[in-house]
């Protein structure tokens, strides 16, 4: 008779197959302190990553969706089934480190007026990511991955966004760690409900982490455990990226600062596809023909962006 888990590890899958291979070798080369069980839920991959986890680790529970269903339906189909006391979300482009999620299951038996805990995340040559970041707001919906956050003050909201002034190299309370890899007790998960599917892709994690806090359990994170992270390769093949990411974040922004949030990230995003219409124009001034391919290819993102 197998024991019964303390945790349990959802690796969601989508056309990863050499990563979610080798992240499944990382668990089960480990033998772990507390018994864990493994679940892999494929979305409708077509490079075989589903035969092939199947082939190779008959002992994980694997999930075959016919089409990919997404981050956040994907991972609460694999934390539906779980058995574990503890539920970990584990991105396919990760390998843990020995005895990392080890340390994350002591750590929340350990204190419960903690909802959430994640490692330190750090690149194949050991560099370490920083990844964890404060709760977005009005000013770093203007400001990130626009011009505004070029220059003073607009910059000082984005380096506090981005936490610049946290080196992640000690442990700390944190508004949200990184998403790649966090841990919650599984009855909370379910009592929170798990990720909302609205935010299909982006910004679920984020409004977890602010579910958690408005529970009243604070997160950590906690950089003695490590686990190495190749850096968005789990989205990388997603053609629609860019698209999502903004109907995601109006998604968030609409629930959790209503039609004043909605209307002002609104603002911010036609300012940035301004913006980017005019780069497009000045890197291209001598290809005409270059900057009406780039011009028609940001309208139709545009376009696509505000069709519902």
């Amino acid at each position: 008779m197998s024991e019964q888990p303390v945790l349990s590890v959802v690796v969601l899958s989508w056309n990863t197959r050499s990563l979610t291979l080798a992240c499944l070798a990382a668990l089960f080369a480990e033998s772990p302190a507390h018994a864990r069980e493994v679940i892999v839920v494929d979305n409708g991959s077509e490079d075989g990553s589903a035969d092939a986890v199947a082939e190779r680790y008959p002992q994980a529970r694997l999930i075959r969706n016919p089409d990919n269903r997404l981050y956040a339906a994907g991972n609460n189909q694999g934390a539906a089934v779980a058995s574990g006391e503890f539920l970990v979300t584990l991105n396919s482009d990760t390998e843990v480190r020995e005895g990392a999620l080890d340390q994350l299951v002591d750590f929340l038996m350990a204190n419960q007026d903690y909802g959430a805990v994640a490692p330190r995340l750090s690149d194949p040559d050991g560099t370490v990511q920083r990844a964890c970041q404060r709760f977005p707001g009005f000013a770093s919906a203007l400001c990130f991955d626009s011009a505004f956050g070029a220059f003073w003050p607009g910059s000082r909201v984005v380096d506090r966004y981005l936490m610049r002034d946290f080196d992640h190299r000690t442990s700390r309370d944190v508004d949200q760690p990184p998403g790649a890899v966090c841990m919650v007790r599984t009855s909370e998960w379910r009592q929170l409900g798990g990720f909302d599917e609205e935010l299909a892709l982006f910004y679920n994690d984020v409004d977890l982490c602010l579910r958690i806090h408005a529970s009243g359990k604070k997160i950590r994170y906690l950089a003695s455990a490590d686990v190495m992270h190749h850096r968005g390769a789990s989205t990388r093949n997603f053609a629609k990226m860019l698209v999502t990411w903004h109907r995601n974040r109006l998604t968030y922004y609409r629930k959790h600062y209503g039609a004043v949030g909605a209307l002002w990230v609104r603002f911010c995003v036609r300012l940035r596809i301004w913006e980017e219409w005019w780069r497009i124009g000045a890197r291209n001034r001598r290809d005409p023909e270059r900057r009406r391919t780039e011009r028609a290819h940001l309208r139709a993102s545009q376009q696509e962006l505000w069709s519902r």
